[in-house]
């Protein structure tokens, strides 16, 4: 079962999906409002996406299957694994998103100013205020975004009761390695294995992942 990451879709494991169709049945699918699905109707939190993958999986029988997710598909397999232990017997995290960033200062100041922004002049502030990512999005998908990148999912950590692999680029920039090494020593059961690459690593270094992968899952 594979679960692709922000913004991404189910073709991101191109090269894990031809692999592993040799030994096990694959399932992969675009989340709402991402890929060929159609969107979502609203916005969506970390909930809601995993309500929607309980059901498509139950929808089709599957129960205990082994699990990878990449980013923010981690996020929506930490919210499965701890509230719905049946549906998966392992899982590879690579990438896995969830854990709160650090904030300095500047960070926290430039939060206080699009508030106080959003107030007296709200367009200004939406064109001006956020990643480059963000506004790009539209109106519901912003919101979206807001409640799935604000919600801490560390506590899940400790109710997930079957193994869980991490596979972290060294280089990434996006999950940093202070967030693999908060999953590892918080999850029960868990490995970590680091990639040369970024938070892209499993396309970037394909065969040496999928190898990790594949003796994981064994």
């Amino acid at each position: 079962m594979f679960l692709h990451g922000w913004g991404a879709c189910k073709e991101c494991f191109y090269y894990q999906t031809a692999y592993f169709c040799r030994y096990y049945r694959v399932i992969a699918f675009d989340f709402p409002n991402f890929g060929k699905s159609g969107a979502a109707p609203a916005a969506w939190g970390v909930g809601e996406y995993a309500a929607f993958t309980s059901r498509l999986l139950r929808a089709r029988g599957v129960c205990g299957a082994r699990l990878c997710a990449h980013s923010f598909g981690g996020r929506v397999a930490l919210k499965l694994l701890a509230e719905e232990p049946d549906l998966f017997s392992k899982a590879l995290l690579t990438g896995c998103a969830g854990v709160p960033p650090r904030r300095g200062l500047r960070y926290k100041c430039r939060v206080r100013a699009y508030r106080i922004a959003k107030k007296l002049a709200p367009r200004f502030a939406e064109r001006n205020f956020g990643s480059e990512e963000y506004k790009k999005l539209s109106p519901v998908m912003r919101e979206s975004y807001k409640k799935i990148v604000n919600e801490d999912l560390t506590p899940c950590l400790a109710r997930i009761r079957v193994p869980v692999l991490y596979v972290f680029g060294d280089k990434d920039t996006a999950t940093p390695p202070y967030m693999a090494e908060i999953l590892y020593k918080n999850t029960p059961q868990a490995g970590l294995v680091w990639l040369v690459g970024t938070h892209f690593c499993f396309s970037e270094q394909p065969a040496a992942f999928n190898a990790a992968a594949r003796e994981f899952f064994r």
